[in-house]
């Protein structure tokens, strides 16, 4: 059975940063590029950023630079380092395997004052 479990989200203030923790099972994680992504309040999901099984990143414009993605294949981890995070930020986060047709349940992350 494919579970992702999303975890580290909370409120935060503007400027501030916070680490999500998503771990897989289920899957053969070490096969599969993971990425993040986040729904608004009142808007559709949107890619954030994701890691391929090697490491390779790649990131949506307005995280880059902010954001860091990283994996552990000896844990089926994969991380979403935040910083300098803006309340434009404000969203549940998910993680998601590129090819497998299955969602989490997120963790919210507020940003504000």
């Amino acid at each position: 059975q494919v579970q992702f479990v999303e975890s580290g989200g909370g409120l935060v203030q503007p400027g501030g940063s916070l680490r999500l923790s998503c771990a897989a099972s289920g899957i053969m994680f070490n096969n599969y590029a993971m990425g993040w992504y986040r729904q608004a309040p009142g808007k559709q999901r949107e890619f954030v950023a994701i890691v391929g099984s090697g490491g390779s990143a790649n990131y949506a414009d307005s995280v880059k630079g902010r954001f860091t993605i990283s994996r552990d294949n000896a844990k089926n981890t994969v991380y979403l380092q935040m910083n300098n995070l803006a309340p434009e930020d404000t969203a549940l986060y998910y993680c998601h395997a590129l090819g497998i047709a299955y969602w989490g349940q997120g963790t919210q992350v507020p940003v504000s004052s």
